[in-house]
């Protein structure tokens, strides 16, 4: 990531600006002028507090839509994984996400400064193992699978990453369990994504009992109601949702590649159906198409906010650290995602 740090030169945005641009989210309430010139000011802030740190920012997608207008890089956990490793020239990296997506830009940082603006924005998926847990379960399906490997999907800690063979993302899952070299894996820990993956491999693949509250929750009966009310509509789903969930959409993928569809289809009416931020990134990009949501809120994700990014960068916190022998443990699970992924 080649980010210059001229603090000569901070660009701004104006509230009008802004209010103009987050005017197609229809949520009137949040961003009225009010609320926008008070984001206004607080984004040329962090802006300025960037290049003073000499600090870039990575946001997931799911992130609130405020906090695109401050990220060097938006992305889903794949993409994040890579600009992670590629960070060149900074001393700080703030990562607006979730407390394991820290950890991995930490892993391939190590040297670097990586902070989190709120260390209460975990994951309900990443809490459903522990890696003193995957060693027993490891320990016994060996017995039975002697060429067992362990996949573990990127939503978990870093010492879970430490116990695996390889991560993967939802945007490569299939592509990493058909690569590695076993017929037998054991995937962690979404059991969702894991059905996912059996759906399209001939290989036996164990799953762990996780799932991600967010897209667990949403119901075959929400999709329905909204393709009943718009005929026609293109229905898009994140591999971690259920079953028949994903039994309803025209096409299942990861939010890059959701992100990516919806641009170049010539259809102009889409369901998202994934965390609600996703659909708020489409409406400021795409708009003109009309995109539609069967999703629910991370609670977690939007823990972070302008305020907490102004404080993560003025006092450095609240920062990311590893032990050694975890950092290289996972950082040998996450290249071998990036080789197999290739």
């Amino acid at each position: 990531m080649g980010t210059s740090f001229d603090i000569a030169f901070i660009p701004t945005i104006s509230a009008a600006n802004l209010h103009a641009k987050l005017a197609a989210l229809n949520q009137e309430t949040t961003y009225d002028m009010p609320a926008c010139e008070r984001y206004a000011s607080t984004i040329s802030r962090i802006l300025r507090l960037k290049r003073e740190r000499k600090a870039v920012i990575l946001a997931h997608n799911y992130q609130r839509p405020e906090i695109f207008e401050v990220a060097d890089f938006i992305g889903d956990s794949l993409e994040l994984a890579r600009k992670a490793r590629e960070v060149k020239d900074a001393e700080v990296i703030v990562f607006c996400g979730v407390h394991f997506m820290a950890e991995t830009a930490k892993v391939f940082n190590p040297e670097r400064k990586v902070l989190i603006p709120d260390l209460k924005a975990g994951c309900s998926l990443a809490e459903s193992i522990t890696a003193e847990a995957l060693a027993e379960r490891k320990a016994e399906l060996r017995k039975i699978y002697p060429d067992l490997k362990v996949v573990s999907y990127v939503n978990c800690t870093a010492d879970v990453k430490a116990e695996s063979d390889a991560c993967c993302t939802s945007a490569n899952a299939t592509k990493i369990v058909e690569a590695i070299d076993s017929n037998n894996i054991l995937f962690v820990p979404d059991e969702n994504l894991a059905n996912y993956v059996q759906s399209h491999s001939r290989k036996n693949i164990i799953s762990w009992d996780g799932n991600c509250y967010v897209h667990h929750q949403i119901t075959p009966e929400e999709v329905m109601r909204v393709k009943r009310a718009i005929p026609g509509i293109v229905v898009i789903a994140h591999p971690e949702c259920r079953k028949d969930v994903i039994a309803l959409a025209d096409a299942t993928l990861s939010t890059s590649a959701m992100m990516k569809y919806a641009k170049d289809s010539p259809a102009d009416k889409f369901l998202i159906v994934t965390e609600c931020g996703l659909s708020d990134r489409l409406l400021l990009e795409v708009p003109e198409k009309h995109f539609y949501k069967a999703c629910k809120l991370c609670r977690f994700m939007k823990m972070i906010t302008l305020d907490g990014v102004v404080d993560s960068l003025e006092n450095l916190r609240y920062e990311i650290t590893l032990d050694d022998e975890v950092r290289e443990g996972a950082k040998r699970a996450l290249e071998k995602m990036l080789e197999l992924s290739a």
